[in-house]
């Protein structure tokens, strides 16, 4: 990479380029957000010759996404083979120079701000404010547009008396000759730019590795935009509930596939050719593990899967085989979800065990059992004793899981309780009902960590949370539901409980709770292929353990 080079640019030449097309806000840059008062201290230190600070520029033949031109004005494209300059630090000074000067209108989302209207007070002095935003308590007849300044016509500009003439002369000659310091990083590659970027923007959120690769696989030849791809992908998943998985685990897709590796250094080193000829079998293998968590697993929505990353190795399973799993391969690989969901793989080092469970997969296509080096503890003493209820835990999102998969039924009619993703969000919905109510347990003097467990906890619908049930004895509304529901029994085992055999209609939440953790343990124990690494201790599943970033 060359040196940075300093430059001093002079105010024509710098207009000059931007509406030449030469000068580009790159797409990861974020959006023009000075108010007028900022922007006019902005002018009124030029008019004064006070320095305002270097323009970094990344010079470049990259043809980078969905370029936006300053101050919103439609510029033409760079002329092509000619370098591009990318605004890498100063956009928000840059803007503000141009639209002003140019008198343009920048449209935000909730107004729109005249930069027109920006005008120099002909009699202050050089100690006041020069440049006006407002000119509220301001002789019309002493002020003059910053535009009209600059471009406005003789006639117009020989109305003004003689000394202000000599002013207003003063003024432009000031802003034509002042002199902009810019830094020019000449022909890096894109994440050595993107790094800089990342490094001056320090009081900024940092890019993601998600808006470099945007901006560096954009290819108008091949008419690929990563940004509009992940979105028209998401856009399907919506349709199915599975709207929220996360570009990040998307591209730790395309990684995977590509090169078996997705730490964000592999990334960034991907090809751009190589990620847009993926691209549709990426997406593709996305898709077809969705439709398998949905229909094996009965996963109904992606807010309740344990870790977004596990569609990454499925998704490589779908790419290499791209047919549905059948006889051994569909067991060891239901065996390696439920390991992963209830041994906590995800909660952390999320890429490079990614990498290392592309390797069991490979042994799975091959017909082999993999060996694990994590333990699954299967018994209902572990779920009891790690089942305090919070839906940001994975292990609590792998057990509704086991509970969605029995597609559990309302205890009123036998109709499907019906899961989304707005709901599975936070803890106090209600659709997550206490079995035994807690303002119930409470009375009874039950300690909150027991009463807020996943063994008290059962999906149903918010109309029979909040008006058939309450904070009743449970012997009392089950009662009641069962003279209205013959099947209710058979009811009830979609919720993994047996109401005859559980303390039901005792109202003895020891005997249910300590039940309820059993039907949970064998639900488990049919999922997992035990092994010699699970007579060793289980971790204590972690408080949070929602992990999809790369390293």
């Amino acid at each position: 990479m060359n040196l940075p080079e300093p430059q001093s640019l002079t105010f024509s030449s710098l207009m000059s380029d931007i509406e030449k097309g030469n000068i580009k806000i790159p797409q990861f840059q974020r959006d023009f957000v000075w108010n007028k008062d900022k922007s006019a201290k902005l002018l009124d230190s030029i008019v004064k010759g006070y320095p305002i600070g270097t323009f970094i520029l990344w010079k470049t033949k990259e043809e980078l996404r969905a370029l936006r031109n300053l101050g919103g004005l439609n510029l033409p494209k760079t002329p092509k083979g000619d370098f591009i300059h990318y605004v890498l630090d100063g956009q928000q000074r840059l803007t503000t120079l141009f639209a002003s000067l140019k008198g343009l209108k920048i449209k935000r989302e909730e107004r729109e701000d005249d930069y027109s209207d920006f005008h120099i007070d002909l009699e202050a002095e050089e100690s006041d404010p020069i440049v006006l935003n407002s000119l509220a308590d301001t002789n019309h007849h002493k002020v003059i547009k910053l535009h009209d300044l600059l471009y406005g016509k003789l006639k117009m500009l020989s109305g003004y008396p003689e000394p202000l003439q000599d002013k207003i002369q003063g003024y432009k000659d000031r802003i034509n000759a002042y002199q902009f310091s810019a830094v020019l990083i000449k022909e890096a590659p894109i994440d050595v730019a993107t790094e800089i970027f990342t490094r001056l923007n320090v009081g900024g959120k940092p890019l993601s590795v998600f808006e470099i690769m945007v901006a560096k696989t954009f290819d108008s030849k091949r008419d690929f935009d990563l940004a509009e791809k992940f979105d028209q992908l998401s856009t399907e998943l919506e349709s199915v509930d599975y709207g929220t998985l996360p570009a990040s685990v998307v591209l730790q897709t395309v990684s995977i596939l590509l090169v078996k590796e997705c730490r964000k250094k592999d990334i960034l080193k991907l090809p751009r050719k190589k990620v847009i000829d993926i691209w549709p079998a990426a997406a593709d293998a996305v898709k077809n593990t969705v439709d398998y968590f949905r229909n094996a697993y009965r996963i109904p929505v992606s807010q309740l899967l344990p870790y977004p990353n596990l569609v990454v190795p499925f998704a490589y399973y779908f790419y290499k085989k791209g047919r549905k799993p059948t006889g051994k391969t569909q067991k060891y690989l239901e065996d390696f979800f439920w390991r992963a969901a209830f041994g906590g793989r995800y909660s952390q080092s999320v890429d490079s065990r990614l990498a290392q469970d592309v390797r069991k997969i490979d042994a799975i296509i091959a017909g082999r059992i993999p060996k694990y080096e994590w333990a699954v503890d299967t018994s209902a003493k572990f779920i009891e004793d790690n089942g305090w209820f919070s839906v940001g835990r994975a292990y609590i999102k792998a057990l509704l899981c086991i509970l969605a998969f029995k597609e559990p039924k309302s205890f009123i009619d036998n109709s499907i309780v019906r899961i989304s993703n707005d709901w599975l969000k936070q803890a106090n919905s209600r659709n997550y009902h206490h079995f035994f109510p807690k303002a119930f347990l409470k009375k009874k003097g039950e300690a909150e960590e027991y009463i807020n467990h996943i063994a008290n906890i059962t999906i149903v619908d918010d109309f029979l949370n909040k008006r058939e049930i309450r904070a009743q004895a449970p012997s009392k509304y089950m009662r009641r539901f069962a003279r209205q529901n013959a099947a209710l029994n058979k009811c009830m085992r979609t919720h993994l409980i047996n109401q005859d055999t559980f303390g039901v209609f005792q109202d003895d939440f020891d005997k249910f709770f300590r039940k309820r953790c059993q039907a949970f343990s064998r639900e488990l124990k049919k999922r997992i292929i035990e092994q010699g690494v699970d007579g060793r201790k289980t971790p204590v599943p972690a408080k949070d353990t929602m992990r999809v970033e790369m390293e």
